[in-house]
């Protein structure tokens, strides 16, 4: 964590360097998972950070992921609400500010996820798979109605990982 905070500040001063003003100080934390290396909080300074990829790509992620989304926070703050979070004002200072490339996403590797999915049936032969969060309108008492043969689709009780 001493690192991203050291690299954080090193990025700050070099804006605050060029812009001749205060920046104030992010929050960080190292607690993002799934797909995402980095998210910037915009409205309340904060850094996330995917703690599993900084382990494992520690002096890339350092170099540009952290710079990535420090230059969200600073854009937010010189320009205001109104601009696109990967627009030319972001790009401007990936290149100009701090020397890197304007990439919008990493290609750090990301495990795939193992998906459940729950087996709804119909009047058609084969059983339509539902993800979690459809299953879980059906509890809460949505319905869904086959596209091809316009029955109501039913749980069967079974579930496929994949």
């Amino acid at each position: 964590m001493d690192r991203l905070i050291a690299r954080t500040d090193e990025c700050y001063q070099l804006a605050e360097q060029h812009f001749r003003r205060r920046f104030p100080r992010p929050d960080i934390e190292l607690d993002l998972r799934g797909q995402r290396a980095g998210v910037a909080y915009l409205d309340r300074n904060l850094l996330r950070f995917n703690g599993r990829m900084y382990r494992e790509n520690q002096e890339h992620f350092l170099q540009h992921t952290v710079a990535h989304e420090v230059a969200h926070l600073i854009a937010h703050q010189l320009y205001g609400h109104r601009i696109r979070p990967h627009g030319r004002e972001w790009q401007g200072l990936m290149t100009s500010l701090f020397g890197l490339p304007a990439n919008r996403c990493h290609n750090y590797a990301v495990p795939s996820r193992r998906v459940t999915r729950y087996l709804y049936r119909c009047a058609c032969p084969d059983p339509m798979p539902f993800t979690a969060q459809r299953h879980a309108r059906v509890a809460r008492g949505s319905r869904y109605l086959c596209r091809r043969c316009g029955s109501q689709l039913h749980f069967t009780g079974s579930r496929q990982q994949g």
